[in-house]
Order: C-alpha cells, then sequence, then structure tokens
C-alpha cells in the first residue's frame, strides 16, 4: 500500500512504503494472553517502589559506584518538596 504525499507542489506523489511496517507478523498469543490478564491488576506500593529503583537505576550514569542496591537506599531519603 503506498500513501499519497500532500506537501506543497507534490499533490498527488507517491511515497515510498516505511519498512518498520513491512513484513510485520502476528503477536504471539500468549503474550496478548498475559498482557489481558495483567490489564486489571493493581500494583502493590513494593512492587511500584521496585519499578521506580529500576528505572532510577536504568537511567543513571553508568558507574560502578552505582548499583540497584545503592538507588534502593537513596530512594529511601528523598523526599518531595511541596
Amino acid at each position: 500500500m503506498r500513501a499519497i504525499a500532500y506537501e506543497a507542489g507534490e499533490i498527488g506523489s507517491e511515497m515510498a512504503d516505511r519498512k518498520q511496517f513491512q513484513n510485520v507478523s502476528a503477536p504471539d498469543p500468549e503474550l496478548m494472553r498475559l498482557l489481558d490478564a495483567s490489564r486489571n491488576r493493581v500494583m502493590t506500593e513494593e512492587e511500584l517502589r521496585e519499578q521506580r529503583v529500576s528505572f532510577a537505576f536504568g537511567n543513571a550514569p553508568n558507574s560502578k559506584l552505582i548499583t540497584k542496591d545503592s538507588v534502593r537506599a537513596a530512594s529511601t531519603h528523598i523526599r518531595l518538596l511541596l
């Protein structure tokens, strides 16, 4: 399927198909089942805390001094000022 470009001076010309959308396979049925099962699940406070720690660790600078445990310890001392 080809899309039509509507840029100034190019009305009616065709755009190339996007490679990222070619040969897209059907979703894995097991993955879809797991996503459906988790859709209404409420996360616990501990799970949310660990998710925050994982996010912070993943976005921290690459250093041997920063570990998941050090991020977890630092997260207990951080307070937001309102």
